[in-house]
């Protein structure tokens, strides 16, 4: 979004395929916020009356037609909706940074021609329109957003000296002819309280002398107007101001247009009632103050008044008090003679009592002090019974710890020895069966040997008796 107040003069320009006289107009700057203040857009695009009531405008004729019917002024908040008082630099309403209001309806519709994008044919319809000012000066505005800043010199020459006047202010009070109003679009950057796009200073350089050359024209029946109006405001002692370069005392109707509104026939009509009415309201104006002075004078009288009687007031009550003063001092003092004479047994019975709390007291605190001895003995008493009491538990748990471990140690060696007599054993049988089946192995030689033995002497003798 393209900040309105720093406007730099390489802005992009998009050329018109015809020539710089064709239908289509070029545009200067942002081509989407149309280089309006990023407040004020963002405002537009969220009003109501644009996005609900504008949206069915489609054709150039129904927004001229609206502009006709719904604008009354050309400023772009509408009156009271912007409080901007005690905002200094920056976010000051000068500026258009700080706080927003209601946006008016002149630029809600001036946004609505920009997204209609409006050819050079139309533009000059808006600007010679004969029906409202209004019209014209959203198409001079339309011209000072867009336009490259070259050419709005060229645009705005032949209506420099236009006489026809509108009121830009909201609600009333500021009427300026248009070329007054398009004196102060070239010369000027802000606009109420916003800001129009910035003019490379060598274009504005060019712009001034042009200005300078060409001084505005006065017409004789404003000259004379003015002449009545100051001579009138100098015998009042004040004089009206606005915050346009020049202000007018009623609207005239331009003898050039035919077709007149019917709001400016209205304006005709009451402009010296308007002012008859202002003189009114400054006598009455006048007469409050001067009431208002009596009234302080009055209230000044009686606030010295009051402020005597309540400092007799005061005085009386002083020396009232300083008599009774006097008095309950002279009652003080016959009191204590009284109790001098008759006070001694008193104080003695007092420095008695006075001794004798004394001596609860200490009674109280030497009760103390062995309470809290004899508490200070049992909680050192209780401390070492405890340690003791953990030194026994730690002595039986390492004790236990030797025993379970002794017990261990014998229990694996008392295995081990079963471990050993049983391989000793299993070593004993072994070697008494291989003695014996060594033995059985010998008996059975033996015997084979004496079968053989006896099988042979048997077969001898069977020879033997065969021969």
């Amino acid at each position: 979004m393209a900040n309105v107040g720093n406007q730099l003069p390489t802005q992009a320009v998009s050329k018109p395929a015809a020539g710089k006289h064709g239908n289509v107009l070029p545009l200067w700057g942002n081509e989407k916020t149309m280089n309006l203040n990023p407040m004020i857009l963002t405002n537009v695009l969220s009003s109501p009356y644009f996005k609900v009531q504008l949206y069915e405008l489609k054709t150039y004729h129904e927004v001229v037609d609206e502009i006709y019917f719904k604008v009354t002024h050309v400023e772009p908040w509408e009156k009271g909706s912007r409080k901007t008082a005690g905002q200094t630099g920056m976010c000051g309403g000068v500026r258009g940074v700080g706080t927003g209001g209601i946006v008016s309806t002149a630029f809600c519709l001036l946004y609505k021609l920009f997204t209609l994008k409006l050819t050079r044919k139309q533009l000059m319809g808006l600007i010679t329109h004969t029906d409202s000012p209004y019209i014209r000066a959203l198409g001079f505005m339309y011209i000072r957003y867009t336009q490259p800043p070259a050419d709005l010199i060229e645009w705005y020459d032949g209506f420099l000296d236009d006489e026809e006047e509108l009121d830009v202010k909201a609600g009333g009070g500021c009427v300026m002819t248009i070329g007054e109003m398009l004196r102060s679009f070239l010369t000027k950057l802000e606009w109420f309280s916003t800001l129009f796009p910035r003019i490379p200073v060598p274009v504005q350089k060019i712009i001034d002398q042009q200005m300078k050359a060409r001084p505005r024209k006065v017409a004789q029946k404003e000259t004379q107007e003015e002449e009545a109006e100051y001579t009138e405001t100098a015998k009042q002692g004040e004089r009206r101001r606005s915050r346009t370069p020049r202000r007018t005392p009623s609207p005239r109707r331009s003898p050039k247009r035919s077709r007149s509104r019917s709001h400016h026939r209205e304006r005709e009509r009451h402009g010296p009632s308007f002012d008859r009415e202002l003189e009114r309201e400054r006598d009455r104006q006048r007469k409050e103050r001067e009431g208002r002075d009596r009234d302080r004078d009055r209230g000044d009288r009686g606030d010295r008044e009051r402020r005597r009687s309540r400092s007799t007031d005061r005085n009386q009550d002083r020396r009232e008090r300083r008599r009774s003063r006097s008095s309950s001092r002279d009652r003080r003092n016959e009191r204590r003679d009284k109790e001098r004479d008759g006070g001694d047994d008193r104080s003695k019975r007092k420095d008695r009592d006075h001794h004798k709390d004394r001596g609860t007291e200490r009674e109280r605190s030497r009760d103390k002090k062995n309470r809290g001895e004899t508490d200070d003995r049992r909680h050192k008493d209780d401390r070492e019974r405890h340690r003791e009491e953990r030194k026994a538990k730690r002595s039986s748990r390492s004790r236990s710890r030797e025993r379970r471990h002794k017990s261990g140690v014998e229990e694996k060696s008392r295995k081990r020895e079963r471990s050993h007599s049983r391989e000793r054993d299993r070593d004993r049988d072994g070697e008494q069966r291989s003695h014996k089946r060594s033995r059985s192995k010998d008996r059975s030689h033996h015997q084979r040997e004496s079968s053989n033995d006896h099988s042979k002497h048997s077969e001898r003798r069977r020879s033997q008796s065969t021969e």
